[in-house]
C-alpha cells in the first residue's frame, strides 16, 4: 500500500462542513404547538376558499366574458369590453352617482350622526328612557329588510302615514316615492340601521374614563368643547370601524330599495345593486352584470382602504 502524497505548497486542507444538529425536544414541541394552532383553523380556511374565494374568482372570470342567461350556446372571452361598455352607459353612471348619494346620506351622515347623538343622549338619560329608546331603535334594526321596506313604503306612499300627518297639520303633502325617491330610501336605511351605530358608540363612550370628562368640566369646558376635544378623539377608532362597516353594508342594500321603489320612478333610485340585478337577471346579460358587481366590489375595497388607514392612525 502506498500512502497519500503530502499536500503540496499552496494547498490548504479544509475541514468538513458542520452538519445540521438533530432536532431538539424543544424544537419538536414548537412544531407540534404550531400544528395544534393551525389544524383547528384548517376547516374554516377550506370553507372560505370553497365558498368565498372560489365564487369571487369565478365571478371575476365571468366579468370578462359575454355570458348570457338565455339564448346563448356558449360564451367567449371578450376582455375589458364589459367594463368599457359600463363607463359609456349613462344608466351605469347614474347608478354610480345615486349609490354615492345614498351611501353618504344614509351611512356617513345619517346613521353615523344619529347613532352618535342617540348614544350621547342615552348616557345622560334615566334608565326607563334608555330602555324604551333602545328597544324602539333596535326593533327597527332586527326587522327583516323586506318587512322594513314594506313599512317604509306604507309610510311614504301617497296615501301613507306621512301624508296623513301633514294633512292633519294642514301642510302640503306629495307622493314622496315619486318626487324624492332617493331621499325616501335613504331615510328608510337610516331608520333601519341607526341601532348598530348607537350600540357601537354606546360601548365606546362607556370606555372613556369619567375622570377625564369631569376634569374638563371643572376647567370650564362646555359640552361642545368636551365633545370636540375629548370625546371624539378618544373614540376615533370606533368611529372609523363603524363607518367602514356601515358603508360596506349600505353599498350592498338591495331588498329595502327594491320593495319601496324598485329603482324607480324611471331610474331615479336605482343604485348599483339594483342596476346589476337588472342587467344580469332581467336583461339576461350575466357577464355585464357581473362586471358591474366587480366594480362595486372595487368601490367597497377603496372605502375599506381609506377607513383602515384611519384606523392605523394613532390618536
Amino acid at each position: 500500500m502506498t500512502s497519500a502524497p503530502p499536500a503540496g505548497p499552496g494547498v490548504v486542507k479544509t475541514a468538513p462542513g458542520p452538519t445540521a444538529p438533530p432536532p431538539t425536544p424543544a424544537g419538536r414541541r414548537d412544531v407540534r404547538r404550531a400544528l395544534t394552532r393551525v389544524l383547528p383553523l384548517s376547516p374554516a380556511v377550506v370553507l372560505l376558499v370553497l365558498f368565498l374565494a372560489g365564487p369571487i374568482a369565478y365571478c371575476a372570470y365571468i366579468a370578462f366574458t359575454d355570458l348570457q342567461l338565455t339564448g346563448q350556446a356558449e360564451s367567449s372571452f371578450i376582455g375589458f369590453d364589459n367594463f368599457r361598455a359600463a363607463f359609456k352607459d349613462d344608466a351605469f353612471l347614474n347608478a354610480v352617482w345615486l349609490t354615492l348619494v345614498f351611501t353618504v346620506l344614509s351611512s356617513l351622515i345619517g346613521q353615523n350622526t344619529l347613532g352618535l347623538t342617540l348614544a350621547v343622549l342615552m348616557q345622560r338619560a334615566s334608565k326607563p328612557v334608555r330602555t324604551v329608546t333602545g328597544g324602539i331603535v333596535i326593533a327597527a334594526w332586527v326587522l327583516p329588510e323586506v318587512v322594513a321596506g314594506f313599512l317604509l313604503y306604507a309610510f311614504f306612499r301617497r296615501e301613507g302615514t306621512l301624508n296623513a300627518v301633514l294633512d292633519w297639520l294642514h301642510l302640503p303633502s306629495q307622493n314622496w316615492l315619486f318626487t324624492l325617491p332617493i331621499l325616501a330610501v335613504s331615510f328608510a336605511n337610516v331608520w333601519r340601521g341607526t341601532a348598530f351605530s348607537m350600540l357601537v358608540y354606546s360601548a365606546a363612550l362607556n370606555e372613556i374614563p369619567k375622570e377625564i370628562t369631569e376634569a374638563a368640566e371643572v376647567d370650564g369646558a362646555g359640552g361642545w368643547r368636551r365633545m370636540w376635544h375629548i370625546t371624539l378623539p378618544m373614540i376615533r377608532r370606533s368611529i372609523g370601524t363603524n363607518l367602514m362597516l356601515n358603508t360596506l353594508q349600505t353599498l350592498s342594500v338591495f331588498g329595502l330599495i327594491w320593495v319601496m321603489t324598485r329603482g324607480g320612478p324611471g331610474n331615479r333610485s336605482q343604485t348599483l345593486p339594483l342596476f346589476m340585478y337588472e342587467q344580469a337577471f332581467q336583461k339576461s346579460m350575466i357577464g355585464y352584470g357581473t362586471a358591474v358587481a366587480l366594480l362595486l366590489l372595487v368601490v367597497g375595497s377603496l372605502f375599506s382602504l381609506v377607513y383602515m388607514r384611519l384606523l392605523r392612525t394613532e390618536v
